[in-house]
């Protein structure tokens, strides 16, 4: 399995979450398989059956999480010296040159990005479009509306 890239935060969400599952999770899962034992005949057994559901789907994620950040790439956004360059962590100025839209995302690993809080995944479109563009530069995107342009107001390193 290649790398994962993380930012910093990005890993130590997926730890949190990996702690929260291993710790309160995994333990009430198992204390609704005895509790479902406990009543008696398996077979038929809704209780037992949505424990057991639910165990396999919480020993999954832990397993998943365990991968991605034995694999995980961390990088700090702070630490990067690329010369203004839009790469992994940077945080982007855009403006839409469409409709003159001003919009800011952080570039970041698949599992940390979330559009509502202007985190773009690094496999995205529009990241690929802006990998290695500076400060004044225009980027073409092909989105499924067609080709929109973005040009690149500022980037940060935070």
């Amino acid at each position: 399995m290649s790398t994962i890239p993380l930012t910093v935060a990005g890993a130590e969400a997926l730890r949190n979450e990996l702690h929260e599952l291993k710790s309160v999770e995994r333990p009430a899962v198992i204390a609704a398989i005895a509790e479902a034992r406990s009543h008696g005949d398996l077979s038929e057994n809704a209780e037992y059956d949505a424990a057991k559901e639910k165990q396999g789907f919480v020993e999954g994620r832990i397993a998943e999480l365990e991968s991605k950040l034995s694999n995980a790439q961390i990088i700090n956004p702070a630490q990067i010296n690329a010369d203004g360059a839009c790469v992994f962590g940077a945080t982007v100025e855009l403006e839409d040159l469409q409709n003159g839209e001003a919009v800011t995302y952080q570039i970041v690993g698949d599992d940390e990005a979330n559009i509502k809080v202007g985190k773009i995944s690094i496999s995205s479109p529009i990241s690929r479009a802006l990998i290695g563009k500076c400060q004044g530069d225009v980027a073409e995107v092909q989105a499924p509306g067609g080709i929109r342009e973005y040009e690149v107001l500022g980037v940060k390193y935070i």
